[in-house]
C-alpha cells in the first residue's frame, strides 16, 4: 500500500501463480456511510459495521496477466516527501489542486511505461485519471533514438504535471547519455520537448564495436509459438559475398504462463549495443553472435511450465539454430552455446538432451544436478518430494553420458548464491572425465556468482575464446 493524501492511497494485490496484478484506489477519508448506502463501500454484499476503520475502495487497475507487455498499463510514478518516504505524486490537470485539503478533489496519476509492442518499446509517460483509468500521453521517445525518463525535475504548481524531465538517450551506435528536457507548455497538444542541457558525454567504449551489425529478428518453433533474438555480425560482413560464419549462441531460459505472450518482444532496436555481460566481444574474433534467443518454458492454465521444460528448450534451440542455417549466417556444425547461472543450465541440459544441435558448450556458474536444490529454484514452486520426476528429468547432471560436445565449466569459488555452490560444476566436471568426455573445469580464487576482478574477467574471455576457437569447428 502507498499513499497520496489524506485522502488518495492506492493498495496493491499481486498472484503468482496466475501472474496477475489488481490496483485498488482507497478513499481513505471518504463518506462510508453513504457509500454503504449506495452498494458502493468495501463492506457491500455482505453484513456491515460502519464503524469499522474501512476506506472506500475502487477496482482502478485489474493486470489479467503482466506477461502481457503490449498492453503494460504502466507504473504509477511515485515521489519522495519531505519526511523522505514515497507518496504516490499527484496531479491536477484542471488547476484545481487544492489549497490547503480542506476539500476533496479527485487527483490524476502519472504513469511510465514501455510502451512495447512488436516493433520494439517506446517508452512514454502519461496522465491516468482516477475514474476509468484512462491515459493521456504527455511524453514519448520517438526514433531515431530510445528515451527514457528518469526523474521529473520540475513540476507546475498549480497542476503538477511535469515541466523538465532527466532523460536518458540512446541509439545503437550512441552510448547512453543524460540530458535535461524542457517540456511544453500545452503537454496535450504533443509539442516537442526542448533539450536545454547535456548532463554526459560518454562516448563509445569500444569504437572497434561501434559499426557492428544487429538485427532482431523472428522465427517460430515446431508448436508455433513465435521467437526473437538479436543478431549480431562483425562489421562489413555481407552473407552473400562472405558465406556463414562460426556462431556464438548466449541465451537464458524463461518461464511463461501463456504461449501467447511468451513470444512478445522485449527490447529496443534503437538500444545501445551495450557490451558489458554480453558475448559481444567475439564478434571482433569474426563469430556471428545470437543473444537472447528467446527460450521460452510455457505452462498454461494449470499446467506447470517445467513439466515439459525439456522438450521445449530443445525445440526453441533447434528453432534458433534452423534459423541462422536457413539464413546462411552459421554451418550447423559450427554453432557453440553458452550462458550464465540458470542460462549454464540451459547450457548442459542442451549438450545432453539434444547433443546434435551444438559443437561445444560453455556453462558459467551454473547447477546441474537439481536434486541438489531439493525446495525448489528458478520459477519451480514444487519441493523435489513433490516432483521427483520432474526434478530428475531437469538434471543434466544424471545425463551426462548423453553429452558428446566439448563443455567448458566456470564457476566463482565463493559463489553464495543458494542454487549454485561450486560443488555443481565440480561433481559434473569429475562425472565428464570419469566417462572420458571432453571437459575443462576453471575455478576463479575469491570470486561471487558474477565476476568483479579485473583479472577473473581477462582469464575468463582468454578461456571462453580459446575453447571457442579451439572446438567451434566443423566436422571437416
Amino acid at each position: 500500500m502507498i499513499w497520496g493524501d489524506d485522502n488518495t492511497a492506492l493498495a496493491y494485490e499481486r498472484w503468482y501463480k496466475t501472474r496477475s496484478i489488481r490496483t485498488h484506489l482507497l478513499t481513505p477519508g471518504g463518506d462510508l456511510e453513504t457509500a454503504l448506502a449506495e452498494g458502493n463501500g468495501p463492506c457491500c454484499g455482505r453484513k456491515a459495521d460502519p464503524s469499522q476503520a474501512e476506506a472506500l475502495n475502487r477496482l482502478l487497475i485489474d493486470v489479467k496477466n503482466w506477461e502481457d507487455r503490449y498492453n503494460d498499463p504502466g507504473t504509477i510514478l511515485t515521489m519522495m516527501n519531505e519526511r523522505g518516504k514515497p507518496v504516490i505524486r499527484l496531479v491536477y490537470p484542471e488547476g484545481n489542486k487544492p489549497a490547503d485539503g480542506s476539500e476533496t478533489v479527485e487527483p490524476s496519476f502519472l504513469v511510465q511505461c514501455p510502451g512495447a509492442s512488436d516493433e520494439g518499446d517506446m517508452p512514454y509517460l502519461a496522465v491516468m485519471d482516477t475514474i476509468e483509468a484512462k491515459q493521456q500521453i504527455v511524453w514519448r521517445s520517438k526514433p531515431p533514438l530510445l528515451e527514457n525518463a528518469l526523474n521529473i525535475l520540475e513540476s507546475d504548481e498549480e497542476t503538477g504535471l511535469p515541466k523538465r524531465l532527466l532523460l536518458k538517450r540512446e541509439s545503437p551506435e550512441e552510448n547512453p547519455n543524460l540530458f535535461i528536457a524542457e517540456l511544453p507548455e500545452d503537454l496535450f497538444e504533443n509539442g516537442e520537448p526542448q533539450i536545454t542541457q547535456a548532463l554526459t558525454a560518454f562516448p563509445h567504449p569500444a569504437l572497434e564495436l561501434k559499426d557492428v551489425k544487429r538485427k532482431i529478428v523472428t522465427y517460430e518453433r515446431e508448436d508455433g509459438v513465435k521467437l526473437n533474438a538479436s543478431l549480431f555480425v562483425p562489421a562489413g560482413y555481407d552473407a552473400a559475398r562472405d558465406g556463414p560464419l562460426k556462431m556464438f549462441m548466449w541465451a537464458y531460459p524463461r518461464e511463461f504462463k501463456s504461449a501467447t505472450f511468451a513470444g512478445q518482444m522485449r527490447d529496443s532496436p534503437l538500444r545501445f549495443n551495450r557490451l558489458a555481460r554480453t558475448p559481444l566481444y567475439w564478434l571482433t574474433r569474426g563469430y556471428a553472435i545470437l543473444d537472447g534467443p528467446l527460450m521460452p518454458v510455457i505452462g498454461e492454465g494449470d499446467t506447470e511450465p517445467n513439466d515439459t521444460y525439456v522438450e521445449q528448450l530443445v525445440s526453441s534451440a533447434k528453432a534458433a539454430v534452423d534459423y541462422v542455417v536457413k539464413e546462411g549466417i552459421a554451418k550447423r556444425d559450427e554453432i557453440a552455446i553458452g550462458g550464465h547461472s540458470y542460462g549454464a543450465f540451459m547450457t548442459v541440459t542442451l549438450l545432453a538432451q539434444a547433443p546434435e544441435l551444438f559443437s561445444c558448450g560453455i556453462a558459467r556458474s551454473g547447477a546441474y544436478n537439481r536434486t541438489l536444490t531439493p525446495f525448489g529454484f528458478q520459477a519451480e514452486e514444487r519441493t523435489l518430494w513433490e516432483a521427483a520426476e520432474v526434478y530428475q528429468k531437469m538434471s543434466p547432471y544424471l545425463a551426462a553420458d548423453k553429452i558428446k560436445a566439448p563443455l567448458l565449466l566456470i564457476h566463482g569459488e565463493a559463489d553464495n548464491n543458494p542454487g549454485t555452490f561450486p560443488v555443481q560444476s565440480e561433481r559434473l566436471f569429475q562425472a565428464l572425465k570419469g566417462m572420458g568426455k571432453r571437459s575443462r573445469y576453471v575455478l576463479l580464487p575469491a570470486e561471487g556468482h558474477g565476476y568483479r576482478a579485473r583479472e577473473s574477467i581477462l582469464h575468463v574471455l582468454a578461456e571462453m575464446t580459446e575453447w571457442l576457437d579451439t572446438h567451434c569447428v566443423g566436422q571437416n
